[in-house]
């Protein structure tokens, strides 16, 4: 039995919850950034990758969209068989 409890013991403290490096707090730098007035919406603040992303995004739907409609008029009209 004390070797169930030695083992669960030292199963249970590779999991705990507390860092032994601490983490840096880079809640200020974020927001410096996002207070700046700019005119740019808060979702393309960080700079050219939430660009890209909101770009690639915007045109992902665009083509989701387009693909639906494509295929409920391939529903819509089915192929005739002869």
């Amino acid at each position: 039995m004390p070797a169930f409890l030695t083992s669960r013991l030292g199963s249970l403290r590779s999991f705990t919850t507390t860092t032994h490096q601490q983490i840096k707090n880079r809640v200020p730098e974020y927001q410096k950034i996002f207070q700046v007035d700019n005119d740019l919406p808060v979702h393309l603040k960080r700079g050219p990758m939430d660009t890209w992303l909101y770009r690639f995004t915007m045109a992902l739907s665009a083509f989701g969209a387009c693909y639906s409609i494509v295929l409920l008029v391939k529903a819509a009209f089915p192929k005739k068989s002869e």
